[in-house]
């Protein structure tokens, strides 16, 4: 059903449309559509914290490359309903494999059988390699965007001498300063508090925030870390690895940019952040917050096993931000998902000038390697000159 956008009429395109629908699985979703009904579907899965308005950059380029694009609120966000997102609500209902379902029923409530691709960032970058993983008959194709895919979780076998990846919490309590992992603390009933009601106002928390990962903070400088110790883990910005006292409010305080570099920021004017403010004002960030408790209590962990083994097999590709410490906060997946997470991987690309955000910071670029890619394994000829795989990093 399509409705009148929740946005001023100057937020979005007026190719850009509103629509709420029943996915099927409990919500109804808000979704933001271009592009004719009968192209080939492309399914935007957004991170945190964000929106289906995070892709408002590269939505009509795509659609007018021939697509039919849909990206939703995903469940606990924004202007879709349905979900429990309380703290103590129905945790369970955030865990991966039921995000997949409500992809599929997106997907589903719009005509399609099948997607071109399933495009996720940040945590729904997680969302999309899952649909790779679990529905390779029904998305042809999965972009990855700043977060890697490491691979399905491991069967602890009697005689398994693989190492799980685990943090040491009380390790990183013992770093001078103390520090702990972000994870974590967005998994405490006061994380949601702390951002939502923070005494600088939500506005200025989320330009910090935003500020604090993207290309514009000069020492998002990353690399690889060798391993999972504390000391490793450690080196990472706050952002990921936070002082033990602060929270996230307090973290990113002091890394806001000046009024006259707001005023002539170019990728995130204050028109557009004043939409973020707007909703996560009206909601809170506790669904979002949600997903995070899935993973760190083990609510995913079992029920993923199930596909142990398994890789992507289907066309993929991964975009990130050179900036983006997103890369290596997980040692070792960049490596993995590019030499056995992903078997078909056709390009892995890390764009100067971009670091978390990266289809907002650098939406051009982001375009052609979709656009390129696309149309590449809809006719199974890819350019090799824009998609061009690169050397691990």
């Amino acid at each position: 059903m399509k409705i009148e956008s929740p946005y001023p009429s100057s937020a979005l395109e007026p190719d850009i449309h509103s629509h709420r629908i029943d996915n099927g699985n409990g919500l109804m979703c808000h979704v933001l559509e271009a592009g004719n009904p009968g192209n080939p579907c492309v399914l935007l899965l957004h991170g945190f914290p964000e929106l289906a308005y995070s892709w408002r950059k590269v939505m009509l380029p795509l659609a007018r490359a021939g697509f039919h694009v849909l990206a939703p609120d995903q469940r606990g966000y924004g202007r879709t309903t349905g979900s429990d997102n309380r703290y103590d609500g129905d945790v369970a209902s955030f865990r991966l494999f039921n995000l997949v379902r409500d992809a599929m029923g997106v997907l589903f409530a719009f005509g399609h059988a099948k997607a071109a691709s399933v495009v996720g960032h940040d945590f729904g970058s997680a969302v999309a390699a899952w649909c790779a993983v679990i529905r390779p008959d029904v998305f042809n194709s999965v972009v990855l965007m700043s977060a890697p895919f490491a691979g399905t979780p491991p069967v602890p076998l009697p005689d398994s001498t693989a190492v799980k990846a685990t943090i040491d919490h009380d390790a990183l309590a013992a770093l001078v300063p103390p520090r702990k992992h972000y994870q974590w603390y967005y998994s405490t009933p006061e994380a949601n508090a702390n951002m939502q009601h923070c005494p600088q106002g939500l506005m200025a928390f989320l330009r910090a925030y935003y500020h604090h990962k993207s290309a514009d903070w000069e020492n998002n400088k990353p690399y690889s870390l060798q391993s999972w110790s504390a000391d490793c883990l450690g080196r990472l910005p706050t952002y990921y690895v936070m002082h033990q006292a602060a929270g996230m409010a307090e973290t990113v305080a002091p890394e806001m940019p000046g009024a006259a570099f707001i005023e002539n920021h170019h990728w995130l004017p204050d028109r557009e952040l004043a939409i973020y403010a707007s909703e996560f004002t009206r909601t809170g960030f506790q669904g979002g917050l949600n997903w995070y408790r899935c993973g760190t209590d083990g609510k995913d962990h079992a029920e993923l096993q199930t596909f142990s083994g398994l890789s992507i097999d289907i066309p993929s590709l991964f975009i990130a931000g050179a900036s983006d410490w997103g890369i290596h906060q997980k040692p070792g997946s960049f490596e993995l998902m590019q030499g056995t997470s992903c078997t078909n991987m056709l390009g892995c690309h890390l764009i100067d000038g971009a670091g978390h955000w990266v289809q907002q910071e650098q939406p051009d670029r982001v375009t052609a390697l979709l656009c390129s890619f696309l149309k590449g394994v809809q006719s199974d000829r890819i350019d090799n000159s824009i998609l061009n795989k690169e050397i691990k990093k």
